[in-house]
């Protein structure tokens, strides 16, 4: 019996920066599960395997020069979608004009072939400011209309630039995604975490010490669900109701440092349990505990962030189990990326060092 020929749209296109970086990765995969060509821009050629493994096509070039997109425009003269996920705190101010002078030419040879990208932003919750502990009176969840006062000089600059895309509403719509921590797979500080706890138990600690207070709250999700909420929205179908605004993205709730630490304890077999010691007292030589600075980063920056938003908007939920609820895979799926030789964790650890130096 012959079947009748249909004839099927071409697929959207996605161009997305920082496509080897931890959420990057994450982003360019969805994307593909979704039915997007999706183009991945790295600087090193030997970062152009593990995309070409989950059918990502590669673009090799530099933001100090955009000679590459003269190839790119002979595979894909139009982006529906255009990401970033480029992660930078040094001069971010810099960062911002080489990215948006990229996104200018993505979106105008798009323009001049019908069509308006969205532009999809990756910045993060430490925009906000820290939250109250758990159980605090005072305590409520960080929404989008929260004020940008990162409690990191950093992060703040990398916040009040951001809002710049918004300037570019004539040949882009613009959205800000935020997201909360992610862990998953290589767990960018999360791996750390796990490695920290790992390495307590083989030096013969039978007791966790965490600087900071058990009720600071660890809001998290897994890598693949902050994904697929970049493609929550950029599926959506009226632009009109997600264009020129900020997004949330966290998971269905938050745990805390006590919850987290407990469950590391209990799986790394430190029989003790955990000892959280006040942050100003581990600060004395007596008590300087190993890694203080990236423990702190990651159990003491208390924060509840809201994602009602994307939720309502768009249907987007998280499905992945809280990192509590899944250590064990979690922490198995980590060592699994470790002993293959992950880049991104070699990135984390040069990170934690320079943390722990500051």
């Amino acid at each position: 019996m012959a079947h009748r020929a249909e004839i099927r749209q071409q697929p959207p296109t996605a161009f997305i920066t920082g496509a080897n970086g931890y959420i990057g990765a994450a982003v360019c995969k969805a994307f593909v599960r979704a039915g997007y060509r999706v183009f991945g821009l790295v600087r090193r050629p030997e970062s152009a395997a593990d995309l070409i493994r989950n059918e990502i096509t590669p673009v090799i070039g530099s933001l100090d020069d955009l000679s590459f997109l003269e190839q790119l425009y002979t595979q894909a003269p139009t982006f529906d979608v255009i990401i970033n996920n480029i992660e930078g705190f040094g001069d971010y101010e810099v960062l911002f004009t080489k990215i948006s002078a990229l996104v200018k030419e993505l979106a105008t040879k798009s323009n001049a072939n019908g069509v308006k990208p969205l532009l999809l932003w990756s910045s993060g919750c430490k925009d906000y400011p820290l939250s109250p502990f758990h159980g605090d009176a005072h305590l409520t969840p960080l929404t989008e209309e929260s004020p940008i006062l990162s409690a990191l000089p950093p992060a703040r600059v990398r916040a009040e630039t951001s809002l710049r895309v918004f300037d570019l509403h004539e040949i882009v719509d613009a959205i800000i995604l935020r997201p909360t921590s992610v862990y998953g797979y290589s767990s960018s500080y999360y791996g750390f975490v796990l490695d920290h706890v790992k390495n307590e138990k083989a030096r013969g600690a039978n007791v966790l010490r965490i600087p900071g207070n058990p009720n600071s709250i660890m809001h998290s999700l897994h890598v693949d669900d902050c994904a697929e909420a970049y493609v929550s929205l950029a599926q959506h179908p009226r632009r009109e109701e997600v264009a020129g605004q900020a997004f949330n993205i966290s998971g269905y709730r938050y745990e805390t440092a006590g919850e987290t630490a407990s469950a590391l304890a209990q799986e790394y077999g430190l029989s003790g349990g955990v000892e959280f010691i006040p942050v100003e007292d581990a600060q004395g030589k007596e008590a300087k505990l190993e890694n203080q600075g990236a423990l702190s980063l990651v159990f003491y920056f208390s924060q509840w962030v809201g994602s009602d938003k994307i939720r309502k908007v768009t249907g987007w939920t998280d499905k992945r189990g809280l990192f509590c609820e899944n250590l064990h895979v979690y922490r198995l799926a980590y060592e699994a990326e470790q002993q293959g030789g992950h880049e991104n964790i070699n990135l984390i650890n040069n990170r934690i060092h320079l943390i722990n130096q500051s």
